[in-house]
This record gives structure tokens, C-alpha cells and sequence, in this order.
């Protein structure tokens, strides 16, 4: 007994024992958080992004409010005060019409935007939905979606979607459904790429061997884990659907009087920008601001995102 008590104190000499403090260097720091959680307190962060998604909040406050801010109404034509200045009565001036300009402006944001977000969630959802279908069942059904998908990606979706707006005409429902009938492709093929990674998963080959059905797979398991990069790539879609609708305002196939969009209202002003520059260079400032802050917003999404970046 007294022979295995002095071996164990000699053997306690042989190790340095540490205290409590040194013992904290173990201990995890970082809080536990979820993908989505994590992902907001990185999005937040970055000032670039808040500031884009700042302006882009504001904008819609303005859309939304700032038709009523003005006692005249947007197609309230005036033939005595035409191409008004900018001044304390009419805040961004008049057109050649006599018609106030911020009324028209603000009323207009709400086309353009209502117009580019809706055009661009539509078809983000269809090709989602197409993508996933076709990368999960592969073999046949993944060779003539894909293949329908390269022959309509061949030709650039601008010429699409002014036959569309041809044959339908204009305004803004003609407009978004030429989105959703030409803007899935893109998404398709990137919701497929990334289902085709997904299907081998371990969570995937255990709710298989469970009994779950293949659309419950699809919808419930695939689907859900591509939707980071989806908004993502809808948040970077808004600002190209708002520049299409500004386009075809601009070439006269869009937005027509009296009904105000951004676009439209560029259209109004080059015609009289040399004499009255505002008209032009108000609207197409505003265009510019709005894309910009939802590329600068999608791309701090994409960081958000992105796993790689965490640290």
C-alpha cells in the first residue's frame, strides 16, 4: 500500500497541473447560431449593404407616400404653368404638359418598383421550381428542360420581351408576365447545379430511406437549402427587371401616358433636356441610385451568404 502511494505521488511530479484561468482558454466564446441568424448579424455589418438597403426603404416610403405630399395629382394637366421651374409650389417642377413633376415621379416609383420586384420574384420562383424538378429527376427530364433551357438562352432576353410586349401591348401586367415568361431560365439552371450537389446528401439518402415521396424531397428538403443563393440572385435580378421596364418606357413600347413611370418619364424629358435638364436628369438619377443600391444590397447578400467569409 505505502509502495503504490509513493508511486502515485511520484508520478503526479512528472505533470504541471494549470489553473482555473488557463482552463478558459478552452472554452468555446462564440455563441451557437443558426445559418440564417448568423447570416443577418454579417449582413448587418456591412455598412455598404445597410446603406443600399437604406435608400432602397426610403424610396418605397417615398413611393408610397409621396403622391400624397402634394396637393396635385399626377395627371393633373395645367396648359398655364407649364415647364414650371423647380420652385416652392411644384418641388421638381412641371412638364410641358403642366403636369407636377413630383406627383408624377413618386407615382411613377411605384410602376418601376412594383414592376421590377414583382418581375423578378415571378420568375425566380418558376425557375426554382423548374430547376429543382429537373436536377433531381435527371436522365430524360433533366435532357429536354436543360435543352429547351439552352435554345431560349440563345437569344437575349430583351428581344423576348418586346415581341411579348408587341403582341400583349403595354402597361405593366404585359410587362411583368414578358418577365416571368423569359426570366426562369437563369434561375433553372442555377437551382439545377446546386440540386444535382444536394440529392447525394446524407439528410437526402436518410428521408429517402424513410419513405419521404420525391416532390416532398424536392420541396421540402432540396429546395429550401438553395434558397440563400436564390434570393441572392432575385435581390441582383430587381435592379436588371427595372432598367428593362425603364427601356421599354423609353423606346415608347412600356409605360403610356397618362399612366407615370420612370422610364416614361425619361422618354418626356430628352425631348425637352436641353432647355429644362431636370425633367431628364431627375427620373434618370433615380434610376441610376435605385439599381445601384440593390447591386450594392445583393452584393452584401452574397457575402451574408457565402460560409467562406464568416471570419
Amino acid at each position: 500500500m505505502m509502495n503504490s502511494t509513493s508511486e502515485a505521488k511520484s508520478a503526479n511530479k512528472k505533470f504541471n497541473f494549470i489553473n482555473k484561468a488557463e482552463l478558459q482558454h478552452e472554452a468555446i466564446v462564440r455563441p451557437s447560431l443558426s445559418f440564417w441568424k448568423d447570416a443577418m448579424n454579417r449582413l448587418v455589418k456591412n455598412k455598404v449593404a445597410m446603406l443600399g438597403l437604406s435608400i432602397i426603404v426610403l424610396t418605397i416610403v417615398m413611393a408610397i407616400v409621396g403622391p400624397w405630399l402634394t396637393p396635385y395629382s399626377y395627371n393633373q394637366t395645367n396648359l398655364s404653368n407649364i415647364n414650371a421651374p423647380v420652385s416652392s409650389t411644384h418641388w421638381f417642377g412641371t412638364d410641358t404638359l403642366g403636369r407636377d413633376l413630383w406627383a408624377r415621379i413618386w407615382m411613377g416609383a411605384r410602376v418601376s418598383l412594383a414592376v421590377g420586384i414583382i418581375g423578378a420574384i415571378i420568375p425566380s420562383l418558376l425557375g426554382m421550381v423548374i430547376g429543382g424538378i429537373s436536377g433531381y429527376f435527371g436522365g430524360k427530364t433533366d435532357m429536354i428542360i436543360m435543352r429547351i433551357t439552352d435554345i431560349g438562352m440563345c437569344v437575349p432576353q430583351l428581344i423576348y420581351v418586346i415581341l411579348i410586349m408587341i403582341y400583349f401591348g403595354s402597361g405593366p401586367l404585359p410587362i411583368i408576365l414578358a418577365f416571368a415568361l423569359t426570366g426562369w431560365m437563369g434561375a433553372a439552371r442555377n437551382i439545377r447545379g446546386l440540386v444535382l450537389q444536394l440529392k447525394e446528401r446524407e439528410f437526402v439518402l436518410a428521408s429517402r430511406a424513410l419513405g419521404a415521396s420525391s416532390w416532398r424531397l424536392i420541396f421540402k428538403h432540396l429546395i429550401p437549402n438553395t434558397l440563400s443563393i436564390l434570393i441572392v440572385s432575385m435581390t441582383m435580378a430587381i435592379p436588371s427587371a427595372i432598367f428593362y421596364e425603364a427601356y421599354l418606357s423609353f423606346i415608347g413600347i412600356g409605360i403610356k401616358p397618362p399612366m407615370s413611370s420612370w422610364g416614361q418619364l425619361v422618354n418626356s424629358g430628352i425631348s425637352v433636356f436641353q432647355i429644362y435638364p431636370s425633367q431628364l436628369f431627375i427620373p434618370a438619377a433615380l434610376i441610376s441610385l435605385i439599381m445601384l443600391s440593390f447591386n450594392l444590397f445583393g452584393d452584401g447578400l452574397r457575402d451574408a451568404f457565402d460560409p467562406k467569409l464568416r471570419n
